[in-house]
């Protein structure tokens, strides 16, 4: 099956859904500097995949697709960072953290299925 949009990539739909999560955990939050970092990191993991997907080359996709998952991995630690700063309760981050991870190994899985087509 060849994907003919973004909308229809798993992974950039899992990034939304994890991205409404953060900016609804985080929209009282007083800490308006890391409130605005994570809401913007998780915004970038989807959006970068979109953008990288329309730039029509695999290449590029991938190059977006790492920067996706670099993304992801800033909101993982500030997640763990919420944490510690009793942000969040240990079973809110816990279940953020768990969505992270499931649309990193998504994104990961991308990125091989990807260059192992180019490569052959």
């Amino acid at each position: 099956m060849t994907i003919v949009k973004f909308e229809d990539i798993i992974a950039w739909q899992k990034a939304q859904d994890l991205c409404v999560e953060i900016y609804l955990v985080f929209q009282n939050s007083n800490d308006f500097g890391f409130k605005n970092q994570i809401q913007r990191a998780s915004l970038s993991i989807s959006n970068n995949i979109a953008e990288g997907f329309d730039r029509m080359s695999d290449k590029e996709f991938i190059r977006f697709l790492y920067i996706a998952l670099g993304s992801c991995s800033e909101v993982k630690s500030m997640l763990y960072l919420s944490n510690k700063l009793n942000y969040l309760t240990q079973e809110q981050s816990e279940k953020l953290i768990n969505k992270s991870n499931e649309v990193g190994k998504i994104i990961r899985g991308l990125i091989k299925s990807i260059s192992l087509t180019t490569n052959n």
